[in-house]
């Protein structure tokens, strides 16, 4: 979530979209799928207790993270850059609880998640 945060708050920064940018926002869409999928892993452990309104109701508290990552990694496919500030601006109210003073990351978090990004669709495709 704190990459996250750093990351919306380097991107609100940005005059423009550019590489670095589209590195950033495929990061984005790499963290948010983490951290949808270690939601399911823990609602996966309620199932097996039996626990499923539980289970059920933490995987809807997070499903917005899996319907971001898609949102946003088809933003980037598409190539609508200029769409990409409204998509930033409906994930900032998801992370206003995490304070950001100071960065902690640096480009090596972000650097290729793009071209990553552009792979993996390759391969689905294939």
């Amino acid at each position: 979530m704190r990459s996250c945060a750093e990351v919306l708050r380097l991107l609100a920064q940005r005059p423009r979209i550019d590489d670095e940018a589209r590195d950033m926002l495929a990061f984005l869409v790499f963290n948010l799928r983490d951290i949808y999928r270690t939601i399911d892993e823990s609602a996966h452990a309620w199932d097996e207790r039996n626990y499923w309104k539980k289970a059920e109701a933490l995987r809807e508290k997070w499903r917005w993270t899996r319907t971001a990552a898609d949102r946003l990694e088809a933003l980037i496919h598409a190539e609508r850059w200029n769409d990409a500030p409204e998509m930033l601006l409906s994930l900032v109210p998801h992370f206003q609880g995490i304070t950001v003073t100071s960065i902690t990351r640096d480009a090596d978090w972000w650097c290729g998640a793009h071209r990553a990004l552009q792979r993996q669709a390759q391969k689905k495709q294939a």
